[in-house]
């Protein structure tokens, strides 16, 4: 092959499969090196390289071999030291040298030899690329054309000679595909298969409407509109709540866009599935209000509990079908859009239940007088209502104020009941020790047949236990194997243990700061005119009192001196030593010392032992 051939053959493999140069360079090289080997029988412990020339096409084999000075007994692994040293000037005999090993015929031999793997290494590497290509892609929209319809879904053709898998389930319900025609899918999940990535595309997914918003929806793209929530059923109908990010935008009039071209371009996507674009609110009431638009709404009662968070909904007559929708449609993306059960109500039907609410309830009566008095007005409607007779709109008024009264103050009493529970249960946890809750069950001390009931029962620690002992002891109680004496050894164990107290770290600190703080104190300008009359009034009497004394010290006090008066501070000698000097013109040394005893500074006398130039101090 001419070498301006080999280079188009070349270039033309690396377009086709769309790889990279070095890509396909090293299966070939691969590929020349298991030829090799295959053609002269070498080890796989030998190390062969090969080499190729894109722009000739020749290929150049080396592999490692011993150098030998006499002679060659086998080719495959010894080289003459002669033919050794045209590579290497320096080379030994029993050294290991890479050296070029190319066969006479080995073009012809390795193109046929080669050829297979050449094409599995470029399948291979075909592959990866098209894994990595699509796995960046999961959550995005791709698009391609129909190859295939049959019984387990649609076969689209994508980029890079891939394909894609759309599953009957993950079609659009009513929608038509024909072969060649070019869709648009949301890539849902990439695997990898025997034979190649398996890419699995859908219509119906939310996503793929999500996607489909960002492309149409500028401000959604750049982040000024934010979706928030979606609930889609695929071919009929979709809810969208959508919120601003910065003020002054219309969310909602952003995603319609002007005269509904924005909106529409989705809908014709989507096969003329209806969206309704709500905004999102922070306010529950708000938000299940719009969300069960385009009905409008009268009231909106909340009951969140542990089981479940329900809502019910009350809506005039004329307005019930459109907020069920058809077939529950509408109630139930609602539910889907916002997370709460969803319960409908028409006025009639609501003002009946909340009248049976207040009939049966007599503290509830005692809370709501107004309602009370409405009673026989709400009577008289509602039998209206049975009897088909027209109502007025302002009997539908005061239906809708009835309802409004009761239910919110129902709402009012399960909040208070609650907040008290809470309560409760903070206070129960106040009272049980901190190092309850850290220490486990099996350490407690309890039976161990009964650790064993309380550990299959969910409880790890000490405080769980002591929680339910106090707030719900029937709990403990009707576990399977526990009775009366098993409830008696648990109380017993458990009033007998220890709890270390928590030490408060702040008390201590705060009173060796205080100590120091007194020891270091500084007289005040005023009191060290006293404390200078103390220390000359303690001088004067030190000088009379030299019958039982030496030097100025008696014995008695020499004794209970402690070492840290003999280790007074060189910087208040000098100071005391001016300031204190006699009618003589003797210096008086003084020491200002904390007492003990009498907790606070005091000054003393400071002596020398001997002449006044012996300078050694006591």
């Amino acid at each position: 092959m001419a070498k301006n051939d080999f280079a188009l053959a070349f270039n033309e493999v690396i377009e086709e499969k769309q790889l990279s140069k070095d890509v396909v360079v090293t299966a070939i090289e691969s590929a020349m090196v298991s030829a090799y080997r295959r053609a002269v029988g070498a080890s796989t412990a030998q190390h062969v390289e090969a080499k190729l020339d894109s722009e000739t096409g020749m290929v150049t084999v080396y592999a490692e071999k011993e150098v030998v000075e006499d002679s060659v007994i086998d080719e495959r692994t010894e080289v003459l030291l002669e033919e050794a040293r045209k590579v290497k000037e320096d080379v030994q005999p029993g050294d290991m040298l890479v050296v070029e090993s190319t066969p006479k015929d080995f073009g012809r031999v390795a193109a046929q030899t080669a050829r297979q793997v050449i094409q599995q290494r470029i399948r291979e590497a075909e592959r990866s690329n098209q894994m990595e290509y699509f796995q960046r892609q999961e959550g995005e929209i791709v698009s391609g054309l129909v190859q295939a319809i049959n019984a387990q879904g649609i076969t689209i053709g994508l980029d890079m000679k891939a394909e894609g898998l759309m599953p009957n389930n993950q079609r659009i319900p009513g929608e038509r595909l024909k072969l060649h025609d070019r869709v648009r899918a949301v890539v849902m999940e990439v695997k990898d298969g025997t034979r190649g990535p398996q890419i699995i595309l859908s219509r119906a997914h939310r996503n793929f409407l999500r996607r489909l918003m960002e492309n149409e929806v500028p401000e959604i793209y750049h982040g000024i509109v934010e979706i928030r929530a979606i609930s889609r059923e695929p071919g009929a109908r979709a809810k969208v709540a959508v919120s601003a990010t910065q003020p002054g935008i219309d969310p909602v009039g952003a995603c319609v866009g002007m005269k509904g071209v924005r909106i529409q371009a989705i809908v014709k996507e989507l096969h003329d599935e209806k969206i309704d674009v709500i905004q999102w609110d922070a306010d529950p009431v708000v938000y299940i209000s719009k969300a069960i638009s385009p009905a409008r709404v009268n009231g909106v009662y909340l009951a969140d509990s542990d089981e479940a968070r329900t809502a019910t909904v009350v809506v005039g007559e004329d307005q019930l079908s459109l907020a069920i929708g058809r077939d529950g449609q509408n109630a139930r993306l609602a539910a889907k859009l916002t997370g709460w059960r969803i319960d409908i109500k028409s006025l009639s039907e609501a003002a009946g239940d909340s009248l049976n609410k207040l009939k049966t309830d007599s503290e509830l009566q005692a809370m709501l007088p107004p309602a009370v008095e409405m009673i026989p007005q709400v009577e008289e409607i509602l039998a209206k209502k049975a009897e088909e007779r027209a109502i007025m709109p302002e009997e539908y008024t005061l239906l809708g104020q009835f309802v409004d009264r009761v239910e919110r103050r129902l709402v009012q009493v399960k909040e208070d009941a609650v907040r008290e529970a809470d309560e409760q249960t903070a206070a129960i946890k106040a009272d049980i020790p901190a190092a309850a809750f850290e220490m486990p069950v099996t350490e407690s001390g309890i039976k161990e047949h009964i650790i064993n009931i309380l550990t299959e029962a969910g409880y790890e620690n000490v405080g769980q236990v002591m929680f339910d002992l106090k707030a719900n002891p029937n709990k403990i109680l009707g576990l399977a194997g526990v009775g009366a004496k098993a409830i008696q050894n648990i109380e017993e164990t458990l009033a007998a243990i220890q709890f270390p107290e928590p030490v408060k770290a702040e008390e201590p600190i705060a009173e060796v700061v205080e100590e120091t703080i007194k020891i270091e104190e500084v007289p005040l300008p005023e009191k060290q005119a006293e404390r200078k009359k103390e220390a000359k009034k303690v001088v004067e009497e030190e000088e009379e009192d030299t019958e039982h004394a030496k030097d100025g010290v008696s014995l008695d006090d020499l004794f209970q001196m402690k070492p840290e008066m003999f280790q007074s501070g060189a910087t208040t000698e000098d100071e005391s030593a001016d300031k204190k000097k006699d009618k003589k013109g003797k210096k008086k040394g003084v020491v200002l010392e904390f007492d003990e005893n009498l907790g606070e500074v005091v000054s003393r006398k400071k002596h020398k032992r001997g002449d006044d130039d012996s300078g050694e101090d006591w």
